[in-house]
């Protein structure tokens, strides 16, 4: 009853508005108005990250693939995270480099609602593959005995698809309500992609309802992921303190701490971003800090998983290298 009450009061004035000639039909992306003159160095700058980050991912799913020893959990949930950082980052950028190059980016509001979509669709989802994959580490090293048996295939395969799922379902939901909304207040994001925030305050209505279900959801994703990553690496440091010899320590160790750079990285910024006071200068800063999430992180993924892994690096080195022929004589 109240969201039939909520979707209809909606309707009425999206009515009202359009009669009135009120309604917007797009938006302007600012993006960053302060850096006349920088333009052109960063658009070729963030391009050139994009295609990195492009082919990175892409060079893990292919490596990942096209070994059989790398076909092992650990490395399909890294495949998934690969492939998320793909279309995370393609979701923003292009977007952004229009920001550079043109006085007035503008975005249809289908399209920036399309944006907003697949950015938290996607952005929900990789915390809940971080934490699956915390999940992981913690059975490989704290039960590595029964490991095999409980890591299926099956149970990898289910609990991705699960991840998948229910990011798309969050953010699907509150997406269902804000198609619904009626724009005709400030068409300028003052952003270089469409966040929910300014998106809220373009609505001509009451928009509490969808600020308290974003809110939940934030609430329910981001601090019960860091929960039960925080939980699964306590067991796992617990488990490796008990390990008699330094190097038996440190080669288990080094099974996870990719893993936990890539967490800390995310969860650094996302803290940082949301524990802060609002305030003009503060908005400046985490608009700074939305570019590591966005983009230098999908960029840094690859190269943190395989700097230090062996097995990687080795099945890179495979894969790069051409089979040497003989030829009869």
């Amino acid at each position: 009853m109240v969201l039939r009450t909520y979707f209809l009061a909606r309707l009425s004035r999206l009515s009202r508005d359009m009669r009135n000639g009120t309604t917007i039909t797009e938006f302007i992306l600012l993006g960053f108005p302060d850096i006349q003159g920088l333009q052109i160095p960063l658009f070729i700058v963030i391009f050139f990250i994009y295609i990195l980050t492009l082919l990175g991912n892409g060079l893990i799913i292919v490596i990942v693939w096209a070994e059989p020893r790398l076909q092992i959990p650990m490395y399909f949930f890294l495949c998934n995270l690969s492939f998320l950082e793909t279309w995370y980052t393609t979701t923003v950028i292009p977007k952004l480099l229009e920001t550079f190059v043109v006085a007035r980016a503008t975005i249809s509001i289908p399209c920036c609602l399309l944006q907003s979509f697949f950015h938290f669709f996607l952005g929900t989802t990789e915390f809940f593959i971080l934490t699956i994959m915390s999940f992981d580490r913690y059975l490989a090293i704290c039960k590595p005995l029964r490991y095999p048996t409980i890591m299926t295939s099956n149970l990898c395969l289910q609990l991705a698809l699960s991840s998948w799922m229910v990011g798309f379902t969050i953010v699907f939901c509150q997406m269902l309500l804000l198609i619904q909304l009626p724009f005709c207040g400030n068409n300028v994001i003052n952003h270089f992609y469409c966040d929910v925030g300014p998106i809220l305050k373009a609505a001509c209505v009451d928009t509490s309802i969808l600020e308290f279900l974003g809110l939940l959801a934030t609430i329910l994703v981001i601090p019960g992921s860091l929960l039960f990553t925080v939980i699964s690496y306590i067991y796992i440091l617990s488990t490796i303190l008990q390990i008699p010899s330094a190097t038996g320590r440190q080669k288990t160790f080094s099974t996870c701490a990719s893993h936990l750079t890539v967490v800390s990285l995310l969860y650094g910024a996302v803290l940082f971003m949301y524990l802060r006071p609002t305030t003009h200068s503060s908005f400046k800063i985490n608009k700074v800090v939305s570019v590591l999430n966005t983009i230098l992180t999908p960029l840094l993924n690859p190269f943190i998983y395989t700097i230090r892994n062996k097995e990687v690096k080795a099945a890179l080195r495979k894969t790069m290298t051409c089979p040497k022929t003989h030829h009869p004589e």
